[in-house]
């Protein structure tokens, strides 16, 4: 029964117009998020000089969003479990216009943090939240695409905040202010898209999960299975707690789940987003120069998105992956080669510089940045997806933290070649983890990963175990 319903609901374009609208719409939550992640990297230069900011004070203000996502990501799970997927998105939007307008207006630096601490409420409850919506509403076999929607509007979000601030200037507060536009456009969005259909079953609201899943499937017959194998799934399994995570099975998930969001932080991504242009400034490039070379650089990353949320559903999650992280610690050892010395000093130098940082941003953001919402939305069990999803977004935001507040340090203490090395060391773990433990989910329905779960055949060791045995 499992593989008859596998087959048909995956075999099940449905109403590809309406799915696209539901993920279109959802994922401006990940346009708002990278739109309030990435202008700080523009901001700095001139809130900095206005406020006359330290280091360690930007490192403050650069921080306060992610702490906030610390609380918002863990937050986020048990009251979508308790109200709702759709409803919680709607909380998030409204996080997001809230907080924007009270950064633009900031009088102090004391203020200002405080908002970029509501921003990181709502920007850690959207990497919770707004995948589990979209995979736990799109098609098996588009679900890859789908939820990887989110993260293009991340870089998409990061990559408007470094050309507003371009044009902007020294404006900060207009670069602030405008993330009110897609947060208004997101809530104006969510009021009319349907509910989670898995968390409707889960509710033991079948009528209403039957009637969108016939919407957004566009067959009947295929609904009425799907329904029938998330119930399967809801019945021997109410919502767990937080200590269900612990169950042996689901060790496994958490493991993944959780290394594969540390692992896009601590191989320095975020930390080039939010300090590049600071970097390159020290390094000798005008402000306008190291904002434009960074911009640039993230149009690359947009571009590499675009072509990840296709890979990722033909090639698969891992092999992408291995595919992307190798080139990136290249480009990492020849960055630090570059800041020997005084630095990249000619024209050449400089430039190359600028090409290894679009180079690295492209691969390693494009790489990690494609696969951590997706991976973490669906290894984890239907009882405690939402639960899941919160540890790998803290997961996420806590080691973001970290490297938010010690990037600029480390420059100062060891130096841009060096911290650029270690960087690249930590990737090299990174590869080494992935192509051990991390699974294949690719064509999977979320109810197929749950059973390799239980049955013990979850990590790529496992499943080469069973396929030798059988």
């Amino acid at each position: 029964m499992h593989a008859v319903t596998q087959g048909r609901t995956a075999s099940a374009g449905g109403s590809t117009g309406l799915v696209i609208g539901i993920a279109v719409i959802a994922a401006l939550g990940g346009l708002l998020f990278g739109y309030d992640t990435g202008v700080i990297g523009v901001a700095l230069l001139g809130l900095g000089r206005e406020f006359a900011l330290d280091d360690t004070t930007k490192q403050f203000v650069t921080g306060a969003i992610i702490f906030g996502a610390l609380f918002g990501c863990l937050g986020t799970g048990p009251l979508s479990d308790r109200f709702g997927r759709r409803r919680m998105v709607i909380v998030v939007g409204v996080l997001f216009a809230l907080g924007s307008i009270a950064s633009a207006m900031s009088p102090s630096v004391p203020f200002l943090i405080a908002s970029r601490f509501l921003l990181g409420l709502s920007a850690g409850s959207s990497t919770q939240i707004i995948p589990v919506y979209i995979a736990e509403v799109a098609p098996p076999k588009h679900r890859g695409k789908m939820v990887v929607l989110f993260q293009f509007m991340v870089v998409f979000g990061i990559t408007v905040a470094y050309f507003t601030g371009f044009f902007l200037g020294e404006h900060w507060r207009w670069m602030f202010g405008l993330g009110v536009v897609p947060a208004v456009i997101l809530l104006s969005g969510m009021f009319v898209l349907p509910e989670s259909p898995r968390w409707l079953v889960a509710e033991n609201r079948k009528d209403e999960a039957r009637g969108v899943l016939e919407r957004i499937r566009g067959d009947r017959g295929a609904a009425e299975d799907e329904v029938r194998e998330i119930e399967t799934v809801v019945t021997s399994e109410p919502i767990g707690g937080w200590k269900d995570l612990a169950q042996p099975w689901i060790r496994p998930a958490v493991i993944v789940g959780a290394s594969i969001s540390m692992f896009s932080q601590i191989t320095g991504n975020n930390a080039l987003i939010y300090y590049a242009p600071t970097i390159l400034t020290k390094a000798g490039f005008s402000d306008q120069a190291a904002i434009l070379g960074t911009g640039l650089s993230t149009i690359l990353v947009v571009i590499m998105t675009m072509v990840g949320s296709v890979l990722v559903d033909r090639v698969g999650r891992r092999r992408y992956l291995l595919w992307m992280i190798p080139g990136s610690i290249v480009a990492l050892v020849v960055m630090g080669w570059l800041f020997q010395g005084q630095g990249p000093t000619t024209d050449f130098t400089r430039g190359l510089t600028v090409a290894c940082l679009a180079a690295y941003l492209m691969l390693n953001c494009g790489g990690f940045g494609v696969c951590i919402w997706l991976i973490n939305s669906e290894v984890y069990p239907l009882f405690v997806r939402g639960k899941g999803a919160s540890v790998g977004a803290f997961s996420h935001w806590f080691f973001d933290l970290i490297v938010t507040l010690t990037t600029l340090s480390l420059v100062t203490w060891l130096g841009a070649t060096h911290t650029f090395w270690l960087y690249a060391l930590i990737s090299v773990g990174a590869l080494v983890f992935i192509y051990y433990l991390v699974p294949e989910t690719m064509g999977k329905s979320l109810e197929q990963i749950e059973h390799e779960l239980k049955e013990g055949r979850f990590y790529p060791y496992q499943q080469k175990r069973v396929s030798r045995g059988s």
